[in-house]
């Protein structure tokens, strides 16, 4: 490969599809309550104390279950994450900004809404969507990076 291409892995990708919306559906049926990370996090230690508790573990499922499947791989999931912290950093406080102004994230938006059939979601999915789409244009074809 020359940098810019990738490779294609369905089993993992269709695996990591199906627990996302497994641990979705577990959530709103458990809770009653949405997978939104930025809402998630946003209102995990403001939360009153039982609904901290479902919070804080969701938060803390997320690592440890990208780190327990390293281990069971053996591999990061075929990538290293190279950027220089100054814009990892920099593209995270975008991210918390565009989860503000959309009024979530593509978690709540994009598998949960969209499954719902709210409109306001698949309005806000097409848009994230859009947005990365000429993120990854320009990087790639204009700056001369790979994202």
């Amino acid at each position: 490969m020359n940098g810019t291409e990738t490779s294609f892995t369905p089993g993992a990708g269709l695996l990591g599809g199906a627990l996302i919306g497994l641990a979705s559906a577990a959530l709103l049926l458990a809770n009653g309550r949405i997978a939104g990370i930025s809402g998630i996090l946003g209102h995990a230690f403001g939360a009153a104390r039982g609904d901290r508790g479902w919070r804080l573990a969701f938060l803390l499922g997320l690592p440890l279950g990208a780190w327990l499947a390293t281990r069971v791989t053996g591999d990061a999931m075929g990538f290293a994450i190279t950027a220089d912290a100054r814009v990892l950093v920099a593209a995270g406080l975008l991210v918390g900004v565009g989860t503000q102004l959309g009024s979530g994230c593509t978690s709540g938006h994009g598998v949960c809404g969209i499954a719902r059939g709210s409109r306001r979601s698949i309005v806000a999915t097409a848009i994230f969507m859009l947005g990365a789409a000429i993120t990854v244009y320009v990087t790639r074809h204009l700056s001369g990076g790979t994202p």
